[in-house]
């Protein structure tokens, strides 16, 4: 066997690049062959529907369906029967987003852009939505959107999907529209949410503001993916000079979407007035002391514990500074009504419920 005596840097290099395009090819095909096979179940859910299959061929239709199609294309794994009744489910699903002819009043097919992001996610994403989200084509879409922008597993969609980000998504209290230009504005309000899980902290009562905050920065990684796309971490108890006096920011982050930094207050504390002229203050601190010219106005975002919405909305119109509020919550299997006491093994499984995945056969499970 020939071996070669001298390997210079070029060569290196050189392997290295083919190498990082092989891969890149790797992943456009497999990317490929996903959008083929799912315009493919697309079309065949459609085919289903309009032909009206049950009803024209009885009950055992996909039955009979899975056996001469499995029998027709021998070695295909996508024709069970479970596969064949998601793939109607799946246009059901989204089917109401297709777009109305105006003139007809008739629908026509989905656009590129929308084909192109429903076409994008594996199915075994498709799967979990088809069975959370039922007759619900908006909620599905925000969460295969979520899943492009994420880069999402499926048990991380899963997970993320358990904690309602779907119902808190741009949930904030904010005044961005009236203190940030508009194409900057609507972002800052995408990214919010209201209420914060801080679940994944473990604490329960009594704790106060210091064991909070620490909870949080011992699982950052947690924290950021609660916060959303874009964060970056900068540091906690961040310290500022300004004037003669020295301010502490409770924690800073930059959001790469937004191009701007972040100034995050938690307080353990109902909503208070005095809040908002605090973190104002932080927010244009770090606007004269960190920000750059290529660097957009500083964002300010203070989660708390409760808040009185028509009074945490008069506060923020009191003030110039681009602020939003809202409040967190830690356990979710603790219902109120029980407060401090024990859940029964009933009120667990009913919670759990909703973070069960239906067992999936081998030759379905195509991630």
């Amino acid at each position: 066997m020939s071996k070669l005596i001298h390997i210079d840097q070029d060569y290196k290099q050189w392997i290295q690049s083919i190498s990082k395009r092989f891969r890149r090819s790797q992943i456009k095909a497999a990317v490929h062959i996903n959008q083929d096979m799912l315009q493919f179940y697309w079309s065949l859910g459609k085919e289903i529907v309009e032909l009206h299959s049950e009803q024209r061929w009885g009950n055992k239709f996909f039955a009979n369906l899975s056996h001469d199609l499995k029998e027709a294309n021998p070695g295909a794994g996508c024709f069970s029967e479970t596969n064949l009744l998601y793939m109607k489910n799946f246009y059901l699903l989204y089917s109401p987003l297709q777009q109305i002819t105006p003139q007809t009043g008739e629908q026509i097919a989905i656009t590129p852009q929308l084909g192109e992001q429903i076409f994008s996610v594996p199915w075994g994403h498709h799967k979990l939505l088809i069975d959370k989200c039922k007759g619900k084509p908006e909620k599905a879409l925000f969460y295969v959107q979520q899943t492009i922008l994420n880069g999402w597993s499926r048990d991380v969609l899963l997970n993320i999907y358990s904690t309602n980000l779907y119902e808190r998504h741009s949930k904030a209290i904010t005044n961005f529209t009236a203190t940030l230009p508009e194409e900057q504005s609507d972002l800052a309000v995408e990214i919010t949410r209201d209420p914060y899980s801080f679940v994944f902290t473990g604490l329960r009562e009594p704790y106060n503001e210091r064991k909070l905050k620490d909870a949080l920065i011992s699982n950052i990684e947690k924290f950021l993916v609660e916060l959303g796309t874009g964060f970056a971490y900068m540091g906690r108890e961040v310290r500022l000079e300004v004037g003669e006096t020295e301010q502490f920011l409770d924690m800073l982050f930059y959001n790469t979407r937004l191009h701007c930094y972040v100034v995050i207050e938690v307080k353990t504390t109902d909503f208070e007035a005095g809040h908002i002229g605090q973190l104002g203050a932080y927010v244009v601190a770090v606007d004269h002391i960190l920000k750059s010219e290529a660097d957009n106005k500083t964002i300010g975002l203070l989660i708390c514990k409760t808040k009185d919405n028509v009074f945490a909305q008069y506060a923020l119109e009191a003030t110039s500074q681009p602020l939003g509020i809202s409040e967190y919550e830690l356990q979710k299997l603790y219902p109120t009504k029980v407060e401090g006491t024990i859940p029964t093994i009933a009120e667990i499984e009913s919670v759990a419920q909703d973070t069960v995945v239906k067992p999936e056969d081998n030759e379905e499970n195509n991630d």
